[in-house]
């Protein structure tokens, strides 16, 4: 696998798991987890491509921008969260 690719698996794993334990801290319905994992994917990769444009050094992880990638998961998490509506 080159760079790349090694990327695109560590951000998958990274923003799965991210929205998965977002999930297990706020709890809720079974299903408010695919709104929480689409919305870590969706910030994951949003974030990444911030830190590739600004190029943000803080915590570069080979081709992964983790820092600004990991924010912008965590971002995207609670405004969906927010956004669907705080009830658990």
């Amino acid at each position: 696998m080159n760079g790349t690719a090694s990327a695109l698996v560590l951000g998958f794993l990274l923003s799965t798991a991210y929205g998965a334990g977002f999930h297990f801290l706020i709890g809720g319905p079974a299903r408010r987890i695919i709104l929480y994992l689409l919305a870590a994917w969706m910030g994951f990769a949003i974030g990444h491509i911030l830190g590739d444009l600004l190029n943000v050094q803080l915590f570069k992880l080979g081709a992964l921008y983790l820092f600004t990638a990991s924010l912008g998961a965590w971002i995207a998490l609670i405004a969906s969260w927010w956004l669907a509506g705080q009830e658990s």
